[in-house]
């Protein structure tokens, strides 16, 4: 199933409905073939005036944006909301493709410097707040460190980020060595065909969660993990521990604790059932000179899919930092109109 839409994308309004436009971003072939990632954009919603901001939220693994609370949020506050489907995950998933598999997680970085490019040239933000949640988390981390020179982004906000795996001493390190050799030798490898379930059962409203999102797009047990994937993710997890260098604010939240249950438990509503979260915490202060690290309880691994009260207070939290770090500054005006938004 592919959500790129007909023509060049741009404009088209998108699958989330009316206030939701998409354009397609065409990417260079890899050894699949066709390659593309999708833009999606939620201008202010008028609630404050329009801003010279915009954020620019990235998904996680076996995912995509749907989270149009999220959009709210930060349309509310006056900024340009942008979402990115990563190439091979929902709206650019084409048929072709195996979801989610790079083999190097700098394989992203095309897409979020196009996206920035459009963002900052075609819409006109003068500033950019990158979101990225768990895998997305892990990328945009790598990423600001990489652009770190370059002036892109000025803000980095970061939800449940996948920076270590979970699991024993013994599964961290020996463990992950035997899946590196793997990963080189047999890259297509499956080692693990799909997860428990649980976490999306905690999530979908057919199931004990309150959201409705596409079960092709983000399956209830996730996509299979090849090698390959997971050794680019370790690779990843490597230059995260030996010390980025992102030169903007940093806020990282996650949540007080995590479990794994293997079966349905009531704890999937109010424990990370996906990341450890002290594994987030050990490690967040490795990202750059300004890290804020604030722990959600009874947080879920998507903070704003938590609860409602949990996930009030992750706004909340969110606006708090966002105000002492990146405070709104109105946009400019030509003509007695916004240029901004418009």
């Amino acid at each position: 199933m592919s959500g790129v839409p007909e023509g060049d994308g741009v404009g088209a309004e998108d699958v989330l409905g009316p206030g939701y436009e998409v354009r397609t971003i065409p990417l260079p072939d890899d050894d699949e073939g066709e390659v593309v990632a999708t833009l999606v954009r939620r201008g202010p919603s008028g609630e404050r005036p329009p801003t010279g901001d915009a954020v620019l939220y990235l998904h996680g693994f076996s995912d995509y944006f749907f989270q149009t609370e999220l959009a709210d949020f930060h349309t509310a506050r006056g900024s340009q909301f942008f979402a990115l489907d990563l190439r091979k995950y929902g709206r650019s998933l084409l048929p072709h493709q195996t979801p989610g598999y790079v083999t190097d997680m700098r394989d992203y970085f095309a897409e979020l410097d196009e996206a920035v490019r459009i963002i900052r040239e075609e819409y006109g933000a003068r500033r950019v707040v990158l979101n990225g949640h768990s895998t997305g988390g892990l990328i945009g981390a790598i990423w600001a460190h990489w652009v770190r020179d370059r002036g892109l982004v000025d803000a980095v906000v970061l939800n449940s980020p996948w920076l270590d795996m979970q699991g024993s001493w013994l599964v961290r390190t020996p463990g992950t060595e035997a899946l590196d050799v793997i990963g080189k030798l047999k890259p297509n490898a499956v080692i693990r065909a799909n997860g428990t379930g649980v976490y999306g059962y905690s999530l979908h409203r057919d199931h004990h969660g309150e959201w409705d999102f596409d079960l092709t797009w983000k399956p209830l047990g996730g996509f299979p993990v090849r090698a390959g994937w997971f050794r680019a993710i370790r690779r990843a997890h490597r230059w995260i521990h030996y010390g980025l260098d992102i030169r903007c604010p940093v806020l990282v939240m996650c949540s007080t604790g995590s479990r794994f249950p293997r079966n349905w438990h009531e704890d999937a509503l109010q424990f990370d059932t996906v990341l450890e979260a002290d594994q987030i915490a050990r490690w967040s202060p490795k990202l750059g000179r300004q890290v804020t690290l604030i722990r959600i309880e009874h947080g879920m691994h998507d903070l704003v899919l938590s609860a409602k009260p949990v996930r009030e207070r992750v706004y909340a939290e969110t606006a708090r930092w966002l105000d002492a770090y990146v405070p709104v500054e109105a946009a400019p005006r030509v003509g007695g109109r916004d240029t901004v938004g418009t």
